[in-house]
């Protein structure tokens, strides 16, 4: 019955993605390692260049601005990882893979 719970849970974090629990998640992913790492708020304040009270509200309420969350990225070494978060092209059926095939190259999108 334990793995049945612990299964569903994982399914259900999965299944509720929305923009609050993904900012949530960033946030505690982004103190864990920083405290890995042995930086304290100050001193990632002083790498990236956010005041601490961003950092806070971020550690505590997944809220910052998208220049800062760059900041911080590129101040624990998360550099490539944050300037290619949309460089490849993500599909979940196959009419979306042709659909990406079909307009590889184009600049603007048009509506049908």
């Amino acid at each position: 019955m334990e793995d049945t719970n612990n299964i569903l849970s994982v399914l259900d974090g999965y299944l509720s993605d929305n923009e609050d629990s993904v900012s949530k998640q960033l946030a505690s992913d982004f103190r864990h390692r920083r405290v890995e790492k042995g930086l304290t708020r100050e001193q990632i304040a002083e790498r990236s260049g956010v005041a601490i009270s961003n950092i806070v509200r971020f550690e505590q309420k997944g809220l910052i601005s998208l220049k800062n969350l760059i900041g911080l990225a590129m101040a624990l070494g998360y550099t490539a990882e944050i300037k290619n978060i949309f460089a490849q092209p993500k599909y979940s059926t196959m009419e979306e893979l042709t659909q990406i095939r079909k307009n590889k190259g184009k600049t603007k999108a048009y509506r049908k």
